[in-house]
Order: C-alpha cells, then sequence, then structure tokens
C-alpha cells in the first residue's frame, strides 16, 4: 500500500508506516561543531590530553609533565587556567597551568595549585603529533597568554623547559631566570618567567 504524504503547506503530513532515516549521530554532529574552538578543558577532556602529552613525551625525554591523575586534579581545582584548542571537535592543542604563590617554582608546584595568587604555573604545552610544524603552538601560547592578561589578579606565567625549548619561550617574550631548582628524573631544566603587564606578544606563527 503506498503512503500518502499532504502537500499542502498547512497540513501536518500523514501518518508514515516507517519510521524516517535520520542521520548518524556523527554526521549530525560534524554539521553542528564549530571549525576552529578555544576554550577551557574540563576534566572530561583528560583523556585526550593526556594520550596527547604521552605521545609527544614519552618519545623525545621518557617523562611525562603530568600524570593522568595530575591531569584530572588540575582541570578539577583550576580549568580557568587551562586552553584547549580543538578542531572540529577534536583537541589538537593544549595548555595547563596551575595557581603559585613563591617567586620561583620549586619541585612542589609540579603536583601543587594555589589559589587567588600572582601567579601561573604552566606545566605543559603540547600539540597533536598530526598538527605539529605548522605553528599551533606558537598560536595557542599567544592566546593563552593574552587570556591570561583578562583574569583579575594575575600578574606572571612562569614554565620550566629543557634547554633546546628556550629560544622557542624567549621568541614568545619569556624571560630566563636561570637554571630551575626542579629535577625530573635526569632532566635539567632552565625557568622562565613571563610578565603579564608587558608588551604583547604579536608574532603567532612560528615553526613550532
Amino acid at each position: 500500500m503506498s503512503q500518502q504524504v499532504s502537500t499542502s503547506p498547512f497540513l501536518k503530513p500523514s501518518f508514515r508506516r516507517f519510521p524516517m532515516v535520520m542521520p548518524s549521530p556523527q554526521r549530525q554532529r560534524r554539521h553542528t561543531l564549530p571549525a576552529s574552538e578555544f576554550r577551557n578543558l574540563t576534566p572530561q577532556d583528560a583523556i585526550s590530553v593526556f594520550e596527547i602529552e604521552r605521545e609527544a613525551f614519552i618519545s623525545v625525554s621518557g617523562e611525562c609533565p603530568l600524570t593522568l591523575e595530575e591531569v584530572l586534579s588540575f582541570l578539577g581545582q583550576c580549568p580557568e587556567l587551562s586552553l584547549g584548542w580543538f578542531e572540529e571537535g577534536q583537541l589538537v592543542a593544549f595548555i595547563i597551568g596551575s595557581g603559585w604563590d613563591r617567586e620561583r617554582l620549586e619541585q612542589e608546584a609540579l603536583t601543587t595549585h594555589v589559589p587567588g595568587t600572582p601567579a601561573v604555573h604552566i606545566h605543559v604545552l603540547s600539540v597533536h603529533r598530526h598538527c605539529r610544524q605548522q605553528g599551533k603552538g606558537s598560536i595557542l601560547l599567544w592566546r593563552y597568554l593574552q587570556y591570561l592578561r583578562c583574569l583579575p589578579g594575575l600578574r606572571r606565567a612562569l614554565l620550566i623547559c629543557e634547554e633546546f625549548l628556550v629560544p622557542f619561550y624567549l621568541k614568545a617574550g619569556f624571560k630566563e631566570k636561570g637554571p630551575s631548582a626542579i629535577a625530573v628524573g635526569s632532566l635539567n631544566f632552565m625557568e622562565m618567567e613571563y610578565l603579564l603587564g608587558g608588551q604583547a606578544y604579536t608574532r603567532r606563527n612560528s615553526g613550532c
């Protein structure tokens, strides 16, 4: 028996015996997600964060800056100090920070968030392996630093990095504070500082 569907714009369609075929949720989602989005991370993003971090750091240094438990802890305590870059809903790069209340970073800073402080400790900046060498690291860092300027009470951003990364952070406007007192295994670090009241970093397209 053939189905009858009214063509009048003022009448509801007649009852259909068979359900309409709807596009899959994945296909629907693809049409509603923004092509590119920057937002704070949440604990629900922790698995994606840790997978990108693990692939990026284990192959280079054998150590991850943050364990999965620490990622979950920081994203639960201070999500406003994180920033993720999403393309069509997929995380492609991220930064995680926490609050710190002393002039220099100490070993305790690796696992501690101190709320209401004037300094942010940037724990990790990482880019998905398929998105590297496209300038995404420097663009995300620029956006993050400008975002921090809008948070009340923040004056400085601090981080530690290996020697080969010092030129990247110098280009971003950081200054060297000298060798860090923090040690992770056999790794040694340089401590870097960015003054949030200084000149904005305007060169967003580097080779990172």
